[in-house]
């Protein structure tokens, strides 16, 4: 029980608490850090613009059609050939 008088007569005023310089600049660095993304997000971006203005991207190049889907578009691929052949199958049956 000592130790916890100890502790509640050692506690500061409440006035006396406050934010301090450390919290400032805690806060200054996660500003200059959102700044800095903001910078690198704007330079990828450039360079993304300038590869497509180049021609980079383009979505008739073959080597896109060599790789095979994974994920959401594995997904997507499997559902459009299910439903092609659900409307084949019904085409034939009538």
């Amino acid at each position: 029980m000592s130790l916890l008088s100890m502790l509640v007569m050692a506690a500061p005023e409440e006035e006396d608490v406050v934010a301090g310089w450390t919290a400032f600049g805690l806060f200054g660095l996660g500003a200059l850090a959102v700044v800095l993304l903001g910078f690198s997000l704007t330079k990828r971006l450039k360079n993304v613009e300038k590869a497509a203005e180049a021609g980079l991207y383009d979505p008739s190049d073959p080597r896109r059609e060599d790789r095979t889907p994974r994920g959401l578009a594995a997904a997507r691929e499997m559902r459009e050939q299910a439903a092609a052949e659900d409307a084949a199958r019904e085409a034939r049956d009538r």
